[in-house]
């Protein structure tokens, strides 16, 4: 009688991952299994445990593999940045759209609204659905010169541009420097080596991607975050069965305070005498040439890649009148 009784809680024990459903995951962190990008992937599959999803994850270093191997069939989902998963879903894709998020508190307000049962069917295009959204920091300039510190000063510079991110190539374009196509696995190598003079990256590239080499005594990072960038977790739509994929989202949500302090220690970790400040009245400038290719961008008007979502830089617009009613943009007859 105490046999069987052990054996029935055995089972009991056991039936719930007998039941979990397993989803295999393609993880794009460009240090591999090690990375920080990866290790968060983990701790949001051990939450989603808690739901009955096992996800089988499998780090790649190269990011093209990673959707290219999510493409083919090879993973139910990729974990990657959303440059490379906006054609998976436009909306969420332009959430780095460039100069639209100016501070980590518009960042934790978007995502917020995100996470919401309410944004569910934004989350879902084309037969894909989002079932995550994690920062992993602003992306700023580095410059091998200091005095590279204006648009002006970009002229004529050769920038390593990821070769399809068409909105960085269109700005690249417009303030008249040179774009050096480049991706996720060597625009590090071609600025640490001296064949561009700038490049656009978070603030973790300046240790784990040893773009300290390429900054030298001469160079630095401009401090004005020219978009945000995120980790999106895309998957095919309807891979996860009822309010699980809500779930997800908001797993993926209480991670932020994670992220941000990871964020923020790597930004810290910078030396003070890096950063070019950038000064206020310059900003504003900025902050308008910017909006001016979103809309642009947005339109698909002279020239630029049709690229930004409507919706999403109407939100983006929104939050930023919230935290800074007096801004220009916030009476414009243009607002976005």
């Amino acid at each position: 009688m105490i046999r069987k009784s052990v054996a029935a809680l055995t089972l009991a024990a056991i039936a719930p991952i007998a039941s979990a459903q397993t989803v295999k995951m393609c993880v794009f962190d460009v240090i591999g299994a090690n990375g920080d990008v990866y290790n968060m992937i983990k701790d949001y599959a051990l939450e989603m445990k808690a739901y009955d999803v096992d996800f089988e994850l499998k780090p790649y270093t190269d990011e093209g593999v990673a959707v290219g191997d999510f493409n083919a069939g090879q993973c139910d989902a990729v974990a990657a940045t959303d440059i490379r998963t906006r054609p998976f879903n436009r909306f969420t894709g332009s959430i780095s759209a460039v100069g639209a998020i100016p501070s980590y508190d518009d960042l934790k307000t978007l995502l917020a609204t995100l996470a919401q049962p309410k944004a569910a069917p934004l989350m879902k295009a084309n037969g894909y659905e989002v079932l995550g959204i994690i920062p992993v920091g602003a992306g700023y300039l580095f410059v091998n010169d200091r005095s590279i510190d204006t648009a002006g000063e970009l002229a004529g510079k050769r920038m390593a541009t990821l070769d399809y991110q068409k909105d960085a190539i269109h700005m690249v374009n417009f303030v008249k420097a040179t774009v050096v196509p480049s991706d996720i696995t060597n625009f590090a190598g071609k600025f640490n080596n001296g064949s561009v003079d700038t490049a656009y990256a978070p603030a973790f590239a300046y240790e784990a991607l040893e773009l300290y080499k390429g900054v030298g005594d001469k160079g630095g990072i401009v401090d004005y975050p020219l978009a945000q960038l995120t980790i999106q977790i895309i998957a095919r739509e309807d891979i996860l069965a009822g309010d699980t994929s809500q779930k997800a989202r908001e797993v993926a949500w209480n991670m932020f305070p994670q992220a941000m302090n990871l964020i923020t220690s790597q930004e810290q970790a910078i030396p003070e005498e890096k950063w070019i400040r950038i000064p206020e009245k310059d900003i504003q400038g900025y902050q308008e040439m910017f909006r001016q290719n979103r809309i642009e961008m947005r339109d698909g008007l002279n020239g630029a890649p049709n690229v930004y979502h409507p919706k999403m830089l109407g939100l983006l617009s929104r939050i930023r009148c919230a935290s800074n009613p007096s801004a220009s943009e916030c009476t414009s007859a243009n607002r976005e």
